[in-house]
């Protein structure tokens, strides 16, 4: 069987659908598996066995080149020749589902009640329903799995293999990484300011914890901050911008990861390291809580059906809270 995924974006959706991948190939082993994927983020998906191929589409760029949607579409047209049994949708938008319907004749994914968008539903020809509210690995892992007459179970998440993959990574990188201390991970950006916990808290866990902490970022804002903490800890070094392959070298070897609820603390989810994800105006129920994977949130009341980003609760969080889990995990 032949089988096509649709997931584009973002980084910790696709980290999150990834987790099916090992226990649809444990029953179909001879199953081929596509991943279609925004061209930004197939790093994440490169030298997973799992995956036969990783097709790239640049929808995104439509924002600024309305004209570029012929040669996308030209683009998913050419993968279809690869004539798909089932094409699966997992992101539960319009734009996923049309792509989907692109590639193959027979599709599947959310119903009208469950996907994000519900007119993607339309395009689908196998509908699967999970309310939105669901844990969202358990989501991914069942409109995956559920086409294909294949259960996962949760106790199988709570056992997977790690699933992210690098491969000659920059050996800079473990000039970074100290033997006579631990090494921790911080995940200081996101992609809304209200998910953000506040850099001096980060600063404060560092001094406590007195470790190796190195401070990981995104774009010039997170650099200027991370910069910002490295003058005034002793125990934070900045790292250099990473790509994907490196970002998930560095986690692979670190001792902790502390972050906000967005894709480079997910990795750690994936890569079962442990885990420290601060979250404020989003759902603890983004992720597999474990004896590893920790999690600190606000007071604040999520509706996962209409995320507040004027919440900035996480601000309210103590540091002290964090400096505890750390401990507990890091055994200090």
């Amino acid at each position: 069987m032949k089988i096509a995924i649709v997931k584009l974006s973002a980084l910790g959706d696709i980290v999150h659908a990834m987790a099916a991948l090992q226990f649809i190939k444990a029953h179909s082993p001879a199953m081929q598996i596509d991943w279609i994927v925004e061209e930004d983020f197939a790093g994440i998906l490169k030298n997973n066995p799992d995956i036969n191929n990783i097709l790239t589409i640049n929808l995104k760029s439509l924002k600024t080149d309305k004209a570029g949607i012929f040669q996308q579409i030209k683009n998913i047209r050419h993968y279809a020749l690869n004539n798909y049994d089932l094409v699966i949708d997992a992101q539960g938008l319009i734009k996923s589902a049309i792509t989907a319907r692109l590639l193959g004749k027979r599709t599947a994914g959310f119903d009208a009640d469950s996907a994000r968008e519900k007119a993607a539903a339309w395009f689908y020809d196998v509908k699967v329903a999970c309310a939105y509210n669901t844990n969202t690995i358990d989501r991914n892992a069942l409109v995956l799995s559920s086409p294909l007459e294949i259960t996962i179970t949760s106790e199988q998440i709570l056992n997977k293999k790690p699933f992210l993959f690098f491969n000659d990574e920059d050996q800079r990188l473990y000039n970074f990484l100290l033997k006579d201390r631990l090494n921790i991970v911080l995940v200081i950006g996101s992609t809304w300011d209200s998910r953000n916990y506040p850099v001096d808290k980060f600063v404060k866990i560092a001094q406590a914890l007195q470790q190796n902490c190195l401070v990981v970022w995104g774009n010039a804002q997170e650099r200027k901050k991370a910069e910002w903490m490295f003058r005034q800890s002793d125990h934070i070094r900045v790292m250099p911008k990473l790509d994907l392959n490196n970002l998930k070298a560095l986690i692979a070897h670190a001792d902790l990861l502390i972050g906000n609820d967005t894709g480079p603390t997910h990795m750690a989810w994936a890569l079962n390291k442990p885990s420290i994800t601060i979250f404020g105006p989003t759902p603890v129920s983004r992720v597999y809580q474990t004896g590893i994977n920790k999690v600190v949130k606000s007071a604040s009341i999520v509706n996962p059906y209409k995320l507040d980003k004027r919440d900035y609760s996480i601000r309210d969080i103590s540091e002290d809270a964090i400096i505890k889990l750390a401990r507990d995990l890091l055994i200090l």
